[in-house]
Formats: C-alpha cells, sequence, structure tokens
C-alpha cells in the first residue's frame, strides 16, 4: 500500500508544469529599466557586452541571470564559480569567490570582451564595496551597473500568483496575504514555500489554501528546528 500511495504521489507531481526563470515570469516592479536593457543586450543590439547587478537577497539577480541563460543555446550560468566561456556567460554570486576564481573571472572578462560576447555578473554589493581584487573590482565597474530593486507586498503578491499560474492554479489573495505575513520576506523563499503548498495540495487532492500553507509552514519550522538540534 505504501509503495502504491508513493507511485500515485510521484504521478500527482509529474503533471506539474516545469518552472523555470524568464523575462515573462519576473515581475518588473522598479526594475523596468534593468529588464529593457537585459532584452536589448540580449538581442544583440546594446553596445555594452558586460553588466553587473547588485542588490540584497532576494531582489531577484539571481533570477535574471538564469533568464538571460535560458533565453539562448550557447549560454552558461555558474554560482560562485567560473565556468568556460560561451557566448552568454552569467557568473552568479561574484562576491564569494575565493583568490584563485578571482583571477580566472579576470581572465574571463578579458577573454569574453576580445571576443564580444556577454558576460553578466551579480553580487551583494556595487563594484565599488566589493571585497575583491582591484583589477577585477575596476573591471565590473566598466560596463553597465545595475542595483536590483526589492519588491513591494503588492509586487511580491503579483509574483506569487504569476508562480501559481505557472504552476498550473489560481492562488487565491487570502493564501498570498497570509504566506506574506507569516512567511519568510524575501521572494525566493515565498516562493519556496508556494512550491511546497502546491505539492501538499497535490499529495491530499485538495485546493490549495490557508489551511493547507499553516500546515505547510509548520512543518517547515518543525524541519528547521530538528535540523538546529541534530547540529548542536
Amino acid at each position: 500500500m505504501l509503495h502504491v500511495s508513493s507511485m500515485m504521489d510521484q504521478l500527482l507531481l509529474d503533471i506539474t508544469p516545469p518552472w523555470h526563470p524568464t523575462f515573462d515570469n519576473f515581475v518588473a516592479g522598479h526594475n523596468s529599466e534593468l529588464l529593457s536593457v537585459l532584452r536589448h543586450a540580449l538581442s544583440g543590439d546594446g553596445a555594452e557586452r558586460c553588466i553587473y547587478l547588485w542588490g540584497v537577497e532576494g531582489s531577484g539577480k539571481s533570477h535574471l541571470l538564469k533568464a538571460c541563460a535560458n533565453s539562448a543555446l550557447h549560454a552558461v550560468y555558474a554560482e560562485a564559480c567560473v565556468p568556460e566561456p560561451a557566448d552568454i556567460v552569467a557568473v552568479d554570486d561574484v562576491d564569494c569567490l575565493d583568490h584563485a576564481a578571482q583571477i580566472e573571472l579576470f581572465n574571463l572578462y578579458n577573454r569574453m570582451r576580445e571576443k564580444g560576447n556577454m558576460l553578466l555578473m551579480s553580487g551583494a554589493k556595487s563594484p565599488l564595496h566589493l571585497a575583491l581584487r582591484d583589477d577585477l573590482r575596476t573591471r565590473l565597474g566598466w560596463g553597465l551597473v545595475y542595483q536590483v530593486q526589492t519588491l513591494s507586498d503588492e509586487e511580491k503578491a503579483e509574483a506569487l500568483a504569476k508562480h501559481a499560474l505557472n504552476k498550473g492554479f489560481s492562488l487565491a489573495p487570502e493564501v498570498s496575504h497570509y504566506l506574506l505575513r507569516h512567511g519568510r520576506r524575501d521572494l525566493p523563499s515565498l516562493l519556496a514555500a508556494l512550491d511546497a503548498l502546491d505539492e501538499h495540495s497535490r499529495r491530499l487532492q485538495r485546493a490549495p489554501s490557508v489551511p493547507l500553507l499553516k500546515e505547510v509552514i509548520n512543518n517547515q519550522l518543525d524541519s528547521r528546528l530538528r535540523g538546529n538540534e541534530e547540529n548542536k
């Protein structure tokens, strides 16, 4: 019986449409100009081939870098490491690179610039305030630099509703309002909670609701508490 139940759970999860970061499912908020610049650069019309994004955790930097990488065939996305060259390279969290990786990124920057390929990077701070090699920090400031602005609660609710539709269900306003009041504030955590709610509701074959969301949040809290106890 347990085997059949797990198979049914997997079948329910398999019908969930796949979700990938794109420009279309990014809620721009006050980042409309940045979104336009990225679209323009990816079309090949933009003269600047190096773009650096910075902002607080959860502001959408990773979403945009992944969207850029997903929009082209010969593109690569890497998080806190330096990949091989490609037509489009997106390097996330450059402020987490060690000394050797910083040298690799400096060399990659020069190669990409010589070939006219596109290099996108992100970090938590503006280039001026990054704890990186001076030559690399200078290079990051040569291109376009944009701060990714965080979303308001209304814009986060819009992002949650979009994410739900992309996963194949309609999100009731009271569910998103409860999540915004009681969940973690950054958008990635909110979307992860929504994914957990979707999985939980499909497993129970019930529509997403506030009571089910409470169960999800409590389960996540219990898991974190157990993890803290195990690490003591």
